[in-house]
């Protein structure tokens, strides 16, 4: 079935005819006392419910094995336990800045090296070393929107032997599908536009690969970082919308963004592709759409705190991918674990706003920027 219906009808068979999973509670379950055996013995190795939930998200990305977390770092922190003493990972410089502080401050206490480049891009084979073990990658970049050719980063990652994790968040699996292209693990936080409420966190990993879908049920058990039950359900609950969700998002995003696009009050705007030719052309080959964030600058003279003030609708809160409109500024708010140093170079300037569109009336989102706009004055 096409993805669409899949997020609806992936678990329609249910005990009894129901048509919602029931939400296994329970901690603990009995075993056989002859055997010592069952399918479930305590929830932190498994759980009906969020079985239910992995079968799912793996059905989404077309994938052998889901796992789901607690959050998307518990996610992201899974998928990197299988970096070891010497290895090395090589990163964007604009990557997400929870990532950032994983890499930076938790893995060296580990033997692990991060090395985050300017520009995947433009990464060759001698920028690969034996100990690069990792290629992980955003593609759109939060929150440059950047774009990284995946075909080109993961031919030349396996040519050295090297795992490409992708971060798929921005997209999802109805707008990009990283393991059809090659990627061996994606992770999403699906706390954005798979919960789209944000009313819970949640994180996921998917993979192709038999021994990484070993390594991440072991890091589900040995850390802990599960979902439970409820939240399972729940994020099994906004999944059935998130087509009808990000179709409407999208939507509002490209109307805003062609809106903002030459406004006066307006210094540049960034959206997927928007950066080149060659970027747009790499996004179009790899994606089925733009996605619903896009970022901007105010123009000279422009009072930001003014703006973000007059601003009726939009909540001014890190996140996205829910139905609100939320904007934040990553300098201090997403990215405030990098040196100003490190945001300087991966192009997140302290003027810059992030713009998480929701699915309100687009008119009444345009209509409030431009009066906030006006403030800004």
């Amino acid at each position: 079935m096409r993805i669409q219906t899949a997020a609806v009808q992936a678990l329609r068979h249910q005990e009894h005819g129901a048509v919602v999973p029931p939400v296994h509670l329970a901690s603990t379950f009995e075993l056989d006392p002859s055997s010592e055996d069952g399918s479930y013995a305590y929830q932190r190795g498994g759980n009906p419910t969020r079985a239910q939930l992995e079968t799912l998200l793996a059905t989404l990305d077309g994938a052998e094995h889901g796992f789901a977390f607690a959050s998307g770092m518990a996610a992201t922190a899974a998928a990197l336990s299988t970096l070891t003493v010497g290895d090395e990972i090589i990163l964007p410089a604009s990557v997400y800045g929870g990532t950032y502080r994983f890499v930076d401050q938790v893995l060296p206490g580990r033997g692990v090296t991060g090395r985050f480049v300017d520009d995947l891009g433009e990464l060759t084979d001698a920028d690969f070393t034996p100990a690069t073990r990792v290629v992980f990658v955003e593609t759109p970049a939060n929150p440059t929107l950047r774009i990284t050719d995946l075909r080109r980063l993961i031919t030349l990652a396996h040519r050295h032997d090297a795992l490409v994790i992708v971060d798929n968040t921005f997209m999802t699996s109805l707008l990009q599908r990283p393991l059809e292209l090659g990627a061996d693990v994606v992770v999403q936080s699906a706390t954005k536009f798979l919960a789209g409420h944000s009313d819970l966190l949640a994180g996921a990993i998917t993979t192709d690969d038999d021994r990484l879908a070993e390594a991440f049920a072991l890091a589900q058990k040995a850390q802990g970082g599960v979902l439970s039950p409820g939240d399972s359900f729940r994020l099994i609950q906004g999944i059935k919308t998130m087509p009808l969700r990000l179709e409407r998002q999208q939507d509002n995003a490209l109307a805003i963004a062609e809106h903002l696009r030459g406004h006066d009050d307006i210094a540049r705007v960034w959206f997927p592709g928007s950066h080149s030719e060659d970027e747009a052309r790499i996004h179009a080959s790899q994606a089925t759409g733009t996605g619903a964030v896009l970022s901007f600058e105010l123009a000279p003279g422009r009072d930001r705190v003014a703006f973000l003030g007059a601003l009726r609708y939009p909540g001014f809160a890190v996140s996205l991918g829910g139905v609100e409109t939320l904007i934040c500024r990553p300098a201090t708010m997403t990215h405030e674990a990098m040196t100003p140093e490190a945001r300087e170079r991966a192009g997140i300037s302290d003027q810059l706003l992030r713009f998480a569109v929701g699915i309100e009336d687009v008119r009444d989102l345009i209509e409030d920027l431009d009066q906030a706009l006006a403030a800004s004055r």
